[in-house]
């Protein structure tokens, strides 16, 4: 009985020392472990939906899919700051720039323009009388002329009777002094001088043919008859041009007029004379807009007693742009900003040593050359992004931050959701989306099929801005047969097949919308929604070709619209010859 209670004891103790030593070690491990999760605060996210959050793993609220491990570079950001990888850096080119205070580098603003005739120096030489011109000196257009030049011989019938007159009355002056005056006031109407009436009153002869001279000195810039014409009493003969000032015309857009004055020293130039300077000054600025090019005429006159300028003469002015009372602006590049038809917004780079950025809105100045007056929203030393703006607006939407679209942040809104959908908006998608600056890995074949869709899109693009009405329908069908032929088989990669059947359906109903209208109006529309899906396609897939994404704020009453381009000039497809270079470059697609 006391061995049994010896082994009960002995077996206590045992279980007592076993629980004492295995419970801390686990209290341990589980300490351990929780201060581990506490440590990464690992966070999942939906690879379709980043906007989702969630702090354990589990399925997509939205589709239902696994969620992954969120990028741990997301911890310690503030609410509406993103953070873009290294990779997806290069991918887009994105590059920043310091802003600061002070004068500007260039402060002159380029305007192109034409010579044109001084219109207050213009004249057109008459017939005073009515006849046959006998002989005419001037032999061509541009010759020469001197005030009191001999520029034609003139016969009428009119003045020829007119003289006879004179001689009769003479001889009766003293009892018909007033028949006499008003001969003679006749013949100086049809501008004969005194000495010509006198002559023909002392030789009592009449003169058959009366000779026509210049009033003024100039160029002949138009000759109105030629030799052996009948003419009437006040027909033009000659237009007469003094060019020894010359007018030099520029088209002003309106958001630059209030930066001239009259009176403003410019510098003109020539490519006729590619090492001078002429000086001139504002004469003139059109009180009344061009309603259909959104100008105005800005006219500098120009001294041309050389005769360097030629009417026709292209020409550009460079204009000392007017200071602002402290003579210093804070300034930021046009390809910073993005426009939303409310708003002007840029992305800040919040941390100087990493990528993380977010949306900061603006209130922007005049336009000076290529770069904006910063009022409000930028201080002194911001970083900022100038070039890639595009991509980094359309990450901050995907990961539900605030950007150009989505003002308050959140979740990202799709097309169905409200008007900031994708017609305002290229880069964005509908519920399925992805990281559209992480370039989805596909066969080198299947870009090549999308290539030429991009070929078709851009020879319709061109149709738009001449508004060939045939070539627009010829190249939509063009598109529509080559789109039908990209093979999706060739995306062995589920989301690059998810994609492309949501693009293509709606690049689809596009093209073929454009295609079933012949108004340029509706086509221009439709072209906007197919710019904004084929610029998804080319960024989630490439083209193994450079690309540019243009932008113009004024499209669609000032709510903006995109497009694509293979060259960086900005052509623009929704204005055509009204407005051809209304826009800019907003990205370059590698």
């Amino acid at each position: 009985m006391k061995k049994y209670i010896i082994y009960f004891g002995i077996l206590v103790v045992g279980l007592l020392l076993g629980w004492l030593i295995f419970s801390g070690s686990s209290k341990k491990e589980t300490e351990h472990k929780h201060e581990a999760v506490t440590e990464t605060n690992q966070m999942w996210t939906c690879s379709m939906h980043p906007q989702i959050m969630q702090p354990e793993p589990g399925d997509c609220p939205i589709c239902g899919m696994d969620l992954i491990p969120a990028e741990s570079s997301a911890v310690g950001l503030l609410s509406d700051q993103f953070k873009l990888t290294q990779n997806a850096m290069a991918l887009a080119n994105i590059q920043t720039t310091v802003v600061g205070k002070g004068n500007f580098d260039d402060n002159t603003i380029k305007l192109s323009g034409k010579i044109a005739e001084n219109e207050e120096a213009k004249a057109v030489q008459v017939s005073y009388f009515s006849g046959r011109i006998e002989r005419l000196n001037v032999s061509f257009t541009g010759e020469e002329v001197r005030k009191g030049q001999l520029l034609a011989t003139i016969y009428s019938p009119d003045l020829y009777a007119a003289q006879q007159e004179l001689i009769t009355s003479a001889s009766l002056k003293e009892s018909q002094p007033a028949l006499y005056k008003a001969v003679r006031n006749k013949l100086k109407l049809w501008k004969l001088s005194e000495s010509q009436i006198n002559q023909i009153e002392e030789t009592q002869k009449v003169k058959e043919n009366f000779p026509v001279y210049a009033t003024v000195s100039g160029t002949v810039t138009e000759k109105l008859v030629e030799q052996g014409d009948y003419i009437k009493q006040g027909q033009p003969l000659l237009k007469i041009a003094n060019l020894n000032t010359v007018w030099a015309n520029f088209d002003l857009y309106e958001n630059q007029i209030d930066l001239f004055k009259k009176g403003q020293e410019v510098l003109v130039t020539t490519n006729a004379y590619a090492n001078k300077t002429f000086k001139g000054k504002v004469d003139f600025i059109d009180p009344v807009l061009n309603t259909k090019t959104r100008t105005v005429t800005l006219r500098v006159v120009l001294n041309n007693r050389d005769n360097g300028f030629k009417p026709g003469m292209f020409v550009t002015v460079n204009i000392e742009r007017v200071a602002r009372s402290n003579n210093e602006v804070l300034t930021i590049p046009a390809s910073a900003v993005l426009w939303t038809g409310e708003r002007s917004v840029v992305y800040l780079k919040a941390n100087p040593e990493q990528p993380i950025f977010e949306m900061r809105v603006v209130k922007l100045g005049n336009q000076i050359g290529n770069k904006y007056e910063v009022l409000i929203g930028l201080n002194n030393g911001d970083e900022i992004v100038t070039n890639g703006t595009f991509t980094v607006d359309a990450t901050a939407q995907l990961q539900g931050k605030k950007s150009m679209m989505n003002k308050e942040g959140g979740k990202v809104m799709t097309g169905h959701e409200g008007h900031l959908g994708m017609e305002n908006n290229p880069l964005k998608e509908n519920n399925n989306q992805t990281r559209v600056n992480e370039r989805l890995k596909v066969l080198d074949k299947f870009q090549e099929q999308l290539k030429v869709v991009y070929h078709d899109y851009i020879n319709l693009k061109d149709a738009l801005v001449t508004e060939d009405s045939k070539n627009i329908s010829i190249n939509a069908t063009s598109l529509l047969n080559n789109l039908s032929k990209v093979d999706m088989k060739l995306l062995s990669d589920n989301n690059a097949h998810t994609h492309w059947m949501l693009l293509v359906k709606e690049i689809k109903s596009s093209v073929t919308s454009i295609s079933k209208t012949s108004d340029i109006k509706g086509q221009r529309d439709h072209f906007k929604h197919l710019s904004s899906h084929l610029i998804n396609a080319v960024q989630l897939f490439g083209v193994k070709e450079k690309v540019y994404v243009e932008f113009c704020p004024m499209v669609d009453n000032n709510k903006g619209a995109y497009w694509l381009s293979k060259e960086e000039k900005v052509i623009n497809p929704y204005f055509g010859s009204a407005m051809l270079t209304c826009g800019e470059v907003k990205q370059v697609i590698e």
